[in-house]
Parts: structure tokens; sequence; C-alpha cells
């Protein structure tokens, strides 16, 4: 029986967290025994909890990668679990405790986004390097994206193994409980819903849908846009929003905590993040119902759309481009019948929970057993 902890420093579910429950409940727990640090009062816990999963709660370590005051602490528990491996999302801390005590050492790189030059150029680049190479036995990249921002910033290839996003499929929804899923946002049985899933951040290209959205609906398309999430950009958008006049076309949702639900009555999908993005955990759960997407070339994304199979690549920050890529599923169904068969197979051959945990747990047995 191997010994692992994962540790989480996040206090809110993001797509990191969302990731960290598949694993745990998709793990082989015939062949591993896994133990969870988390900071106090995260909202992980009772997720967590639910899979019957230990929990070891640590202060200091809250949305935070590095302090120097927890590291003991975590060195301490790390060498009493006698742990084989310490798979770190996110922690620093973490990593150098798991060091420290001798067991090896995984993280995850989770984002996508472009390095500073203070680590991908000169001496901070070969400091970055020798300091995360160090400190990792193994690393995984969430995305080929993902892979090469830790490569510009001075990190062995070699240790590096991309291991993309899975998740549990969504269930189709009846027809009637569909409806009333429309009938909570005001939206006609007859209008098609193109969907963006993401937080309200500048750097998720919001304004770009929106700006999308209002061009086709000033060419008469009859269709509703959705916007799901919270964030600091919210009051812009909702304010661009009514300086369009499209407030009855274009919805603000806010947080959903039933993504299933939007999902069984979107018929597009939209990404246009030009910032960061790894694997969209929103573009497979649309993907797993057959949803295809109409999404930027930026980050993880061209790992999950292929241009052509399953929806659109378009140029980040480019509204008349994702426009365009809206329109060509709208007013083609042949077309999108065929990329909403792909959607469906792609996922079920590379994004499943169960393909990436068998790759992490192989990931795990290879680390270990290293000399």
């Amino acid at each position: 029986m191997k010994k692992i902890i994962e540790v989480s420093s996040d206090t809110n579910i993001g797509g990191a967290g969302k990731c960290l429950l598949t694993l745990l409940s998709e793990f082989d727990r015939s062949r591993y025994e896994i133990k969870v640090i988390l900071p106090k009062n995260s909202l992980l816990k009772p997720h967590v909890e639910v899979l019957g999963v230990e929990i070891i709660e640590v202060d200091g370590i809250a949305d935070k990668s590095l302090d120097l005051k927890v590291i003991g602490r975590l060195r301490k528990i790390i060498k009493e679990e006698n742990a084989d491996l310490v798979h770190t999302h996110a922690s620093m801390s973490a990593r150098i405790a798991a060091r420290l005590a001798g067991s090896r050492i995984v993280y995850t790189r989770h984002s996508v986004f472009p390095p500073p030059r203070s680590i991908s150029a000169g001496i901070g680049k070969v400091i970055n390097g020798m300091i995360n190479n160090f400190l990792a036995d193994g690393i995984i990249a969430v995305a080929e994206a993902a892979k090469d921002n830790l490569t510009e910033t001075g990190i062995d290839e070699s240790k590096i193994t991309v291991i993309l996003n899975g998740i549990k499929g969504l269930e189709a929804q009846s027809e009637n409980t569909r409806a009333q899923t429309r009938n909570r946002f005001g939206i006609a049985p007859e209008d098609k819903v193109i969907s963006i899933v993401a937080r309200l951040e500048d750097i998720k290209g919001h304004d770009y849908f929106i700006e999308a959205a209002d061009k086709l609906l000033s060419e008469g398309i009859s269709a509703k846009f959705v916007i799901a999430g919270t964030g600091s950009y919210e009051e812009h958008l909702k304010e661009k929003v009514k300086s369009l006049s499209r407030e009855n076309d274009i919805i603000f949702t806010g947080f959903i905590d039933d993504v299933n639900s939007l999902m069984n009555i979107t018929y597009i999908q939209c990404n246009a993040s030009y910032g960061t993005e790894a694997t969209s955990l929103s573009l497979l759960e649309g993907m797993s119902l057959g949803i295809p997407a109409v999404v930027s070339d930026f980050g993880g994304n061209p790992g999950v759309i292929s241009d052509g199979a399953n929806g659109f690549l378009v140029r980040k920050r480019n509204s008349d481009a994702l426009a365009d890529g809206i329109r060509k599923l709208l007013c083609d169904s042949e077309l999108y019948a065929a990329m909403s068969r792909r959607a469906a197979r792609i996922f079920s051959e590379k994004f499943t929970a169960v393909a990436m945990t068998k790759q992490t747990e192989e990931f795990y047995d290879k680390i270990i057993s290293m000399k």
C-alpha cells in the first residue's frame, strides 16, 4: 500500500480543487492510502469528507504558496505519516517540507499564463529552474501550454508529464427539467443558448463575447447569450451590456452551483480567454453532453477543441472571429450535428475522470520507484 498525501492551499473551490476531488473519487483504494492536507475552513473539506478521505487541517497555508513558518509543521506531518509521495497543488511550503521529510514530490501546474520576464530570462530563469527542479521529482502539466510555461522558466522538460484534466461526464436531463431551467433564466423554448462559464475577470475575454453577441443579435439571430460566474469585472460587464441595450438577450446568472442544468440547455459553449487558461473544465462538461464550442486559440484551449472537429478555434481578443464561429454553428444544422457527435466521442476517448486518474496513478508509481 503506497501512502500519498495530497496538499491544497485553496480555501475556495476552483479548477484545481475540482481536479483534486475527481482524483480522490477515482483512486484505486486497494493500492493507495490517500490523505489530504487542507487549510482550516476550506470549502473543499465537506466534499473530501463525503469521499471518505482523511483530512489534516493546517494553519498558515490558506491561499498562499509559501509561508516559512508552516514548513516545520508540514514536515512533521509528512514524516509521521511516512508518506511515499506528496502531491502539491500550488504549495511551495509543502514541497520544501516534503523534501526535508524525505518523501517523493510531485506538483501540478494547473494554470497557463505568460510567465513574467523576471523568471523567464537571465539569472531569474536560472534561479527559478534550480529551485523548482530541486523541489520536484516529477511535475504534472494539465496542458501542453502549461508545459511550455514551465520550460520557459528554466524547469527541466524531462521532469514534466502532460496529463489532461478529466471529469465525470454530465447527465442529460429531461425535457421538463430543461424547461424549468429555461423559465428560471427567462429563456424561451425556441431560443438557442450560447453560454460562457468563467470567472468574471478581464483576462477571461467576456468583453469579446458580449461584442460578438451584439453583432449576431444585430443580424437578427434569435438566441440568448448566458454569462455564468462572478468576479471583479462583473460591474464593468453589466454596464457594457446596458450600454448596448441588450439586457434581455445577454443574461448574467451569477454563481451557479449546478452547472449541469445550464449545460443541459446550452447549444454552443464559448471560451474567450486570452491571459490564463489551462484545460477548461466547463468545456469538458459541455463536451460530455455533445456541445460544440467556439474558443480562443490561447493556452490549453487548442488541447481541448480541435478546429473543425468539435468546435472552432478563433483568434484571441477578436469578437468578429468569435461571432463568425458561433454563426457557422447556428446556421448549419448538419455541421452542428457532426461536431456534436465528435465532441461526445473525443470526451469519452481523452477527458474522462478514469483516464486522468489512471495516468496520475501511473505517474505516481514511476516517481515512487525512482532510485
